[in-house]
């Protein structure tokens, strides 16, 4: 594997990991659906995302 094509692979990796390509696919499918309205800064997702999961907690063993 060349080395351009593996930093590519290892980035798209990290980034999916951390979730920081969450927003980008929110983006993405906001722009789709709405396209007139505006897109919600990073800080504003980052936001509504965690007001979400505290308000619909999911049961986990651990």
């Amino acid at each position: 594997m060349r080395p351009r094509r593996w930093a590519r692979a290892v980035r798209w990796y990290l980034r999916e990991l951390t979730g920081e390509a969450q927003y980008d696919r929110y983006r993405e499918r906001h722009l789709h659906d709405r396209p007139l309205a505006p897109v919600p800064s990073r800080r504003a997702y980052e936001a509504q995302r965690t007001r979400h999961r505290e308000e619909h907690p999911q049961s986990r063993c651990c």
